[in-house]
């Protein structure tokens, strides 16, 4: 048995746009549905969805028969949410609140095995080495692992280009909505200094030759972003789509 390729890591750096939604539910039900759906990832959200670690492992299960590449969002920048989470077999990560380089050295670090890194030897009988099928797993995984660092702040904008430059860092994700708030305009990631910021993230981060993605759900912006050089694009989030498929069906029933 061989470490599995990382598939989306792969094809975001051959500069291929890949679509992806949100899984917010905690429910393998519907991670199975959205991964049937035709989308190129999904992403288990464990910042703002009740997604534990233990809530992760049926979702990363139902994703791997469907095919569609998993990504994570873990809940904080902390190595030991890392660590538990690779282990589970996920190896692309998406690690929110990254204001500086610092983080993303740390981060980045966590993400790989020493030399590389500092990531624990756990995975030797997890869920990621195939319970210990693949023998040298640790001598081989670093290279599939893709970390991708959320800037939403005012303070990572400041420091995108010190971010982007961090060796392990593979991507620069925006968060419209956090950064938004944090440069004074809750609820307008539309605002227009909010877009010239949102823009100048992505711009650097192209530049730097990594990979730069975000988040919307206005289909009239989709390829707009990808021409500015998005390449991760979430779409949509699975209660997002459910509600609003229930309500409507609701309402036209008169």
């Amino acid at each position: 048995m061989q470490v599995p390729l990382n598939k989306l890591k792969r094809s975001l750096q051959a500069g291929e746009l890949q679509h992806g939604i949100w899984l917010s539910s905690g429910s393998s039900v519907l991670a199975e549905i959205a991964g049937h759906a035709g989308f190129d990832w999904c992403l288990i959200d464990g910042e703002h969805g009740p997604n534990t670690i233990a809530d992760m492992l049926p979702q990363l299960q139902a994703l791997a028969i469907s095919g569609t590449q998993a990504v994570v969002r873990i809940a904080n920048a902390d190595a030991w949410i890392v660590k538990q989470v690779l282990d589970l077999g996920c190896q692309t990560l998406l690690v929110p609140m990254v204001d500086d380089a610092e983080q993303a050295r740390d981060m980045a670090q966590a993400m790989r095995y020493p030399p590389d890194g500092v990531r624990g030897m756990g995975a030797v009988l997890a869920r990621a080495s195939g319970f210990g099928s693949i023998k040298d797993y640790p001598h081989v995984a670093n290279g599939q692992m893709c970390l991708l660092v959320q800037a939403e702040s005012a303070k990572a904008v400041a420091n995108i280009d010190e971010i982007a430059a961090v060796e392990g860092v593979d991507g620069v994700f925006v968060g419209p909505a956090d950064l938004s708030a944090d440069m004074g305009y809750p609820g307008q990631p539309g605002h227009p200094e909010v877009e010239k910021a949102i823009d100048h993230v992505i711009a650097l981060t192209v530049a730097a030759g990594k990979i730069a993605g975000i988040i919307t759900f206005d289909e009239s912006r989709f390829a707009e972003y990808a021409q500015k050089g998005v390449t991760f694009l979430g779409v949509g989030g699975d209660l997002a789509v459910l509600n609003d498929a229930l309500r409507g069906l609701a309402g036209r029933l008169g």
